[in-house]
C-alpha cells in the first residue's frame, strides 16, 4: 500500500534506544487513499516513529463499500521496506512488477519484500464483498539486506495460539509463545492479532528485550490498564515480561513489537534509505519510468508518480527521545 499524500514529510527514524515501561498513547490522523478510502495513520506521528522495525501503520474500515469501488491504490514504488497487508473483512487484490497476482482474504498475510526495487498497485476486486476493514504495515530493512532481490509471500495458513482466559492470537509475522509465522522476517520482531472474548481477563508472556505497541481493531478492551477505542494506538516500551490484557466485549488488537531498531533511516513517501541522495536517486527512477523498478500489468488506470521532494536535504537525526 501506498503514502498518496500529495506533500508527504520525510520522517527521520530508527536510532531507537531501549525504555523501560510505558503507556503513551499515540495520536493517528485521517489520511485519503485513492478516491474512496480514508485511514487512520498511527505510525509514523509525531510522538513515535517506530516500534521495532515496524514503520509505518494504516488501520482503515470497516467501510461499507457494498456500493463502491473500494480500495483503489494505483500502481507505485517501494524501496528498503516490507508491506505487510492484513485484513479482518474485504478483499485486497494485488499485484506487482514480478507477474504476482493475488488476493488476499481476512486472516492471511500478504508479504511483499522490496528489497532493492519493486512496484504494486492494490485494489478491491470488481466483485467484492460490503466490507472492508484491515491494516497496512511497512517494516523497515536493515543495512545488510535492504538490497535483496524482491519478494512476495502469501501465507493462507498461520500459526494459532491460545492463551487461555478467552484469548486467542494469530501470528502474522515473527514469534510469538513458541509459535513462529512461515513469513520471512530480517530483523527480531513480532506481528499478532489478538482476539479477546468478552469477560478476558489474562495476561500474555512478551519478550522484555522487544518494545511494543498494540492497536486496538474492534471493540474495547484494556491493554495493561489503559482502556482503547478502536482505532487507538498505545506505544508500550520494552522491559516486561508479561502484557495484562482485558475485554468487557469481544474485541481485537494488533501487537506489533520487536528489538528497537538502531540504525538511522530516512523515510520519504515510499522509499526508506538512508540519506537524501538515495531518496532522490528512487524517485526520478520511479517518475523516469526505466527498469528498476519494473512495470505493474493489468491494472486498470495511470501508475501514480512519486510527489515533489520538500526544499531541503533529508537527513537521518540523531536517536529518538
Amino acid at each position: 500500500m501506498s503514502n498518496l499524500d500529495l506533500q508527504p514529510v520525510p520522517n527521520l527514524c530508527g536510532g531507537n534506544r531501549r525504555t523501560g515501561p510505558v503507556r503513551d498513547l499515540q495520536p493517528g490522523k485521517q489520511v485519503p487513499l485513492g478516491e474512496s478510502t480514508v485511514v487512520r495513520r498511527l505510525l509514523p506521528n509525531l510522538g513515535r516513529r517506530m516500534v521495532g522495525a515496524w514503520c509505518f501503520v494504516d488501520h482503515y474500515g470497516p467501510d461499507d463499500i457494498a456500493d463502491e469501488p473500494g480500495m483503489q491504490v494505483p500502481p507505485h514504488p517501494h524501496m528498503g521496506l516490507q508491506t505487510v497487508s492484513w485484513l479482518h473483512a474485504g478483499e485486497v487484490l494485488h499485484r506487482d512488477s514480478l507477474g504476482s497476482l493475488q488476493t488476499v482474504r481476512p486472516r492471511e498475510l500478504g508479504l511483499m519484500t522490496s528489497g532493492r526495487a519493486i512496484a504494486h498497485s492494490e485494489e478491491s476486486p470488481r466483485a467484492h464483498t460490503p466490507l472492508l476493514h484491515g491494516a497496512q504495515l511497512w517494516v523497515a530493512l536493515p543495512a545488510e539486506h535492504r538490497h535483496i532481490a524482491p519478494a512476495f509471500e502469501h501465507h493462507p495458513e498461520l500459526p494459532v495460539i491460545a492463551g487461555g482466559g478467552g484469548l486467542s492470537a494469530t501470528v502474522i509475522l515473527g514469534e510469538l509463545a513458541g509459535a513462529a509465522s512461515p513469513g520471512t522476517t530480517y530483523s527480531p520482531l513480532v506481528g499478532a492479532d489478538i482476539v479477546l472474548a468478552a469477560g478476558t481477563d489474562t495476561r500474555l508472556p512478551v519478550e522484555p528485550d522487544f518494545e511494543y505497541a498494540a492497536l486496538t481493531i474492534s471493540g474495547a478492551c484494556e491493554i495493561d490498564g489503559v482502556p482503547l477505542a478502536p482505532g487507538a494506538l498505545l506505544y508500550l516500551g520494552c522491559g516486561r515480561a508479561e502484557l495484562p490484557l482485558r475485554a468487557g466485549t469481544d474485541s481485537s488488537l494488533l501487537l506489533l513489537g520487536g528489538e528497537p531498531f538502531a540504525e538511522d533511516i530516512v523515510m520519504w513517501w515510499n522509499f526508506i534509505g538512508r540519506n537524501h541522495t538515495e531518496i532522490v536517486e528512487a524517485r526520478t527512477a520511479w517518475n523516469d519510468g526505466g527498469d528498476r523498478f519494473g512495470a505493474v500489468h493489468g491494472y486498470d488506470g495511470e501508475r501514480l508518480l512519486a510527489p515533489e521532494l520538500p526544499p531541503v536535504r533529508l537527513k537521518p537525526r540523531g536517536r529518538e527521545r
